[in-house]
């Protein structure tokens, strides 16, 4: 038996002092044999100690590892099962007055795809206002229980939430300075009366102006004072000959239009070597050669700089449709621009008819042309031609079409979204009160397209009421078949995300939020949320004698501009037995995350999902720190 450190001090100490007498030696070691008895006595007696548990204890021990073998509790995603494109319709539904109305039912509506009837699966009606109201319940409610004695600043009253978010897009890539001028000045006139509760940002469509959501008026007006016209290509051919527009260009190159071809060799035998030397990168194609080739190569060069444009302003008013996808509040954008045309873009404005759809985004839009008129000699900022040059009534019919078609996308996002288009009116006062608005009540239908294709081709619909002959239904027209599927773990996790920075409170598990905070200090503070999630509702899948399901719970912080603070995802992994299953029916399970967070007002969206029945809960909360 090897002896310890203090064992060998103490034979040391007693073959030093061997020649004392038998009481002096005694007398010398029975404080260090004293001392020897008390260590050998802890030594032997700690394992004893610790395997002689009361039976209390060691039940507890036991359930406490077996709860740890069946809930398991992580910080990773899971996987979620997804077999089907869910296709989510929009629509508003107003009466002859144009009022809103929010009294029908699932049954009063029909949607036919490829006009074949589908059925709905989900429905839904949103009214605004109702995110703060419910975040100021929660609140309350969590303010009125019993706190803690050592947490008497555990609860907050609910702060006044932000309730709407209107991004306004000015397309500056297309719009003409006299036609910004005029609704800049509309702009900030609307902007000064925002509610206390609205949240504004601006963007460009050329990305040079940018102000994130907020309710400064001072931050605002400066925004709109930096608007400026800012073309990217077109400009290139503000001069040439012979003028044509990208709509004709279209026409040429795309569509082999005879009739726009001919119109413009006609002007361009007319006015081409009388403007040589016009300044301008439009003289590249003021030569001698075939006219047919020089114009060929005039339409190619600009037909691919407006498309260029009109495809910066389409990425642009995407990226804004996924910045207001992450705002927790009733949502929509305002498109301010003159209009544009899209000939080879069509499925990328379907995406962001989707993504806007999904999102509950609302696209309104305001032509800044006003009550637009096509002049029979053209427009003096586009055309430097001598007197005697005229164009022909061929030119104008084009005109007056590559006009009306600039509206054309205009009035589709908007119509396909539930929005607003306003449109040949001077009146931008009254026009960005309007596109400002949303509606009172939104219906949201949902259904599953049976053996869709992936084939990426346009599927239209048709959104009918029953016995309603009176009224008004506004939907959009149709959508776009996926080219292919998306993975199931990112469509899952997509659809988390998208619910985790929606509005909606959803209720397909029964799930309930509580919020607390306490303060560490002057300048921080411990936030907690709490979501019990009831398990009575839950499908369960047997796998080897146990019930298992995972639970994602999302929870997401907001500040009072709504935007996004800081989140955290928990992965609760279950494997229960049958009778902790039965236990944990009556008692649920509690998931608790904290942030570390300044005071301040916080909006607080919780999100949890099972994996099995793919149900999906989604609650808002608000809380004050001061």
């Amino acid at each position: 038996m090897k002896s310890s450190p203090i064992v060998k001090l103490l034979v040391r100490r007693s073959c030093a002092v061997s020649n004392l007498s038998f009481f002096s030696l005694v007398h010398n070691l029975l404080p260090s044999l004293l001392c020897v008895i008390w260590c050998f006595a802890c030594i032997t007696a700690s394992p004893a100690q610790d395997s002689a548990q009361t039976p209390a204890q060691s039940s507890a021990q036991a359930e406490s590892k077996q709860a740890s073998e069946e809930i398991a509790t992580r910080d990773e995603p899971t996987t979620f099962k997804v077999n089907s494109k869910l296709v989510v319709v929009r629509a508003v539904v107003r009466d002859s007055q144009g009022k809103a109305i929010g009294t029908l039912q699932q049954d009063d509506f029909q949607v036919f795809d490829k006009g074949k009837p589908q059925v709905i699966t989900q429905f839904e009606v949103e009214q605004p206002g109702s995110l703060a109201e419910k975040a100021r319940q929660v609140s309350e409610k969590d303010s009125s229980s019993a706190a803690p004695p050592e947490a008497l600043s555990a609860t907050g009253n609910a702060p006044a939430a932000p309730e709407r978010f209107v991004a306004y897009l000015f397309d500056d890539v297309h719009l003409r300075f006299g036609d910004l001028a005029h609704v800049r000045e509309s702009a900030e006139h609307h902007l000064a009366s925002l509610k206390p509760t609205d949240r504004a940002a601006i963007f460009t469509t050329s990305g040079i102006t940018t102000l994130g959501f907020t309710d400064d008026r001072v931050k605002l007006h400066d925004a709109l004072l930096h608007l400026r016209p800012n073309p990217i290509s077109s400009q290139s051919f503000a001069h040439h000959c012979p003028d044509i527009s990208y709509y004709q260009a279209d026409l040429i190159i795309n569509k082999h239009d005879a009739k726009a071809k001919e119109d413009a060799l006609l002007e361009q035998m007319e006015c081409g070597p009388k403007v040589a030397g016009t300044p301008g990168a439009g003289d590249a194609f003021i030569a001698q050669g075939n006219p047919v080739t020089v114009l060929d190569t005039l339409a190619e060069a600009v037909f691919s700089a407006g498309d260029h444009e009109s495809r910066v302003s389409l990425i642009s008013l995407k990226d804004v449709v996924n910045n207001v996808s992450r705002m927790p509040g009733q949502r929509s954008i305002v498109l301010v621009s003159p209009g544009f045309i899209t000939p080879t873009l069509e499925y990328e404005s379907a995406d962001i008819v989707d993504r806007a759809v999904r999102s509950q985004i609302v696209i309104n839009a305001l032509d800044a042309r006003g009550v637009y008129v096509v002049l029979p000699f053209g427009n003096v900022e586009d055309r430097v031609v001598g007197p005697e040059i005229r164009p022909g009534e061929s030119d104008t019919t084009t005109a007056v079409a590559a006009a009306s078609a600039q509206s054309d996308l205009l009035m589709m996002l908007t119509a396909d979204t539930g929005g607003i288009f306003f449109h040949n009116n001077n009146d931008f006062d009254e026009g960005f009160r309007r596109v400002s608005e949303t509606p009172e009540y939104t219906y949201f239908l949902a259904f599953v397209p049976q053996n869709l294709k992936l084939d990426g081709s346009f599927h239209t619909l048709k959104v009918t009421l029953k016995n309603q002959p009176k009224l008004n239904l506004q939907a959009r027209r149709g959508y776009y078949a996926p080219k292919t599927f998306a993975d199931p773990n990112e469509q899952a996790k997509q659809e988390i995300e998208e619910a985790m920075y929606s509005q909606e409170e959803l209720h397909s598990l029964p799930v309930q939020l509580h919020t607390q905070f306490y303060k560490a200090g002057d300048d921080d503070a411990k936030l907690t949320v709490l979501a019990h999630v009831d398990l009575q509702h839950l499908h369960f899948r047997k796998v080897e004698g146990r019930n298992s399901n995972v639970l994602t719970c999302v929870s997401a912080l907001f500040n009072r501009n709504g935007n996004f603070v800081q989140g955290t995802e928990k992965v609760v992994t279950m494997n229960l037995k049958d009778d902790t299953l039965q236990r944990r029916l009556a008692s649920g399970i509690t998931v608790k995350t904290s942030f570390d967070v300044k005071p301040g007002d916080y909006l607080i969206r919780l999100v949890v999902r099972d994996s099995e029945g793919q149900s999906m809960a989604a609650e808002n909360g608000a809380v004050e720190i001061r």
